[in-house]
């Protein structure tokens, strides 16, 4: 916190009023990372567009929490920059696991009792990456609530 605190509370006001809004219109998206057993191209077609949608606002979002990190600890905003980095990952696999089913539909339907191997192991994917993203967000989610409760709040007030 090398800054001057006026300026600091400045900044850290205006990051916190952008972040606000990025996270009101992410509330608005309303995605859900739970999996139904929808079997047509059309619901995963949509289902991807939602997630992308979802996934850039997010990515706003985050890169806005990170700036306002690093304007008192360049360290842990780091640290968060290394979280985002990793959800995106996170979030590139579970897009082309999604393109899967949308090319094959029926790999999600648990009604179908000749399924194969391979569509087996695509609906375990789909459910375990989908659980893996949620826990992710709200891992990271959490870091900057004791982030900002730690370094924010008391310059905010």
């Amino acid at each position: 916190m090398s800054q001057d605190p006026e300026k600091l509370k400045k900044s850290a006001k205006e990051h916190s009023d952008k972040l606000a809004k990025l996270g009101m219109e992410l509330g608005e998206i309303q995605f859900s990372y739970k999996i139904e057993e929808k079997v047509t191209k059309e619901y995963w077609q949509q289902r991807i567009e939602d997630f992308k949608k979802y996934n850039e606002k997010g990515f706003r979002y985050y890169n806005q929490v990170h700036a306002m990190m690093n304007l008192v600890n360049k360290e842990e905003a780091q640290i968060f920059l290394l979280h985002v980095s990793q959800f995106r990952q996170l979030s590139k696999t579970l897009l082309e696991t999604m393109e899967k089913i949308k090319e094959n539909p029926s790999i999600i339907d648990s009604k179908d009792k000749q399924q194969s191997p391979w569509s087996r192991e695509i609906k375990s994917q789909i459910t375990e990456q989908s659980s893996k993203c949620l826990r992710h967000e709200m891992d990271m989610n959490s870091s900057f609530r004791e982030f900002y409760d730690k370094y924010l709040k008391s310059i905010l007030e």
